[in-house]
């Protein structure tokens, strides 16, 4: 608190400081009135709410004061979209976005995610947020929050278990719309996973919610990475910047024997970062473990095990690309 209340102890003044966590300045008494400005960037509406009134509370208490009046203001946060997208499915776009959001929390960035794959939503089952709900406010939706701290949205979310959701392109981007339009109260990151393909969802998120930049996942082999080359191209006819390629299900070791093998090829994805000219992210590696913790809805990064390296390292890499975005 920058400026003690004339006429109260020091002692009340760092008492309303660690109330409203040194967010509170320009304090003053006067003719029983109490005013002060309180900084609420980076808090939720539940969060204001809280502080509000226990501000309140606290200097409405005191002696000789009649009246409060809080002002709150704000700083503008700009929401950086990060695209995780890919030019086929089964390559493990989904389980790199939810531990990409997950480790980007344990780095202490405010990371929310958004399942957009409208017609086969999985992050509900990867997060272990299944059964959940969201609210709303007004027009926008409330994310629901997962036990590993990232608040998320998925059409998984709204439809029934095993519903199939039978909807042409123009529906399949109000959707779309709805999950980022949504209320990200102090979130800077947004990661989306994105549906497999170039098709309306992506070509509705470019038109509408350019993202900051895009991720693309691949395997090593050469079919994936053909249609991978094709996912680079769309992103890179809207202009939309490119954050690098993820090789995933690059090497299985044998949890028996020990042997490595590699059954989709190797450092095929490297090759093809090289050969576009962008920037090679890293490998996650094919195991048992990360597959029983997915299906589980515990998703590696949130852990100490081996299987949380690559997943961080990756995420690491996107840090530094940000910060110099």
């Amino acid at each position: 608190m920058s400026d003690p209340v004339p006429d109260l102890p020091a002692a009340i003044a760092e008492h309303l400081s660690a109330l409203s966590e040194g967010r509170a300045s320009g304090l003053r008494l006067k003719d029983g009135i109490v005013s002060l400005v309180l900084d609420v960037t980076g808090l939720s509406a539940d969060a204001r709410a809280a502080m509000e009134a226990a501000l309140r509370t606290a200097i409405g208490d005191l002696p000789d004061v009649t009246q409060v009046r809080i002002a709150m203001t704000a700083e503008k946060r700009t929401l950086r979209i990060v695209a995780v997208g890919s030019g086929k499915g089964g390559v493990g776009k989904s389980t790199l976005s939810a531990n990409l959001a997950v480790a980007l929390h344990r780095l202490g960035h405010r990371v929310g995610l958004v399942d957009a794959d409208i017609y086969g939503p999985s992050q509900p089952r990867l997060m272990g947020s299944e059964g959940e709900k969201p609210t709303a406010e007004g027009k926008q939706l409330v994310p629901v929050m997962s036990h590993w701290g990232v608040p998320m949205l998925s059409m998984g979310h709204l439809a029934d278990p095993g519903q199939a959701i039978a909807w042409r392109g123009p529906m399949a981007g109000n959707a779309l719309g709805q999950l980022i339009d949504a209320q990200w109260d102090g979130i800077d990151i947004l990661i989306v996973d994105l549906p497999p393909g170039t098709g309306d969802v992506q070509l509705s998120m470019i038109s509408k919610h350019k993202p900051a930049g895009a991720l693309i996942v691949s395997t090593p082999q050469d079919l994936a990475l053909i249609d991978a080359t094709r996912a680079v191209s769309l992103f890179e006819q809207a202009d939309v910047p490119l954050i690098g390629l993820v090789e995933n299900m690059a090497g299985y070791v044998c949890p028996h024997c020990g042997e490595a093998s590699d059954p989709f090829g190797q450092g095929g994805a490297e090759a093809a970062a090289a050969q576009m000219g962008m920037p090679f992210l890293g490998r996650i590696p094919l195991t048992i473990a990360i597959r029983t913790a997915s299906d589980a809805g515990l998703p590696p990064a949130g852990g100490d095990a081996a299987e949380a390296a690559p997943f961080l390292a990756i995420a690491r890499r996107l840090e530094a690309w940000l910060a110099t975005g």
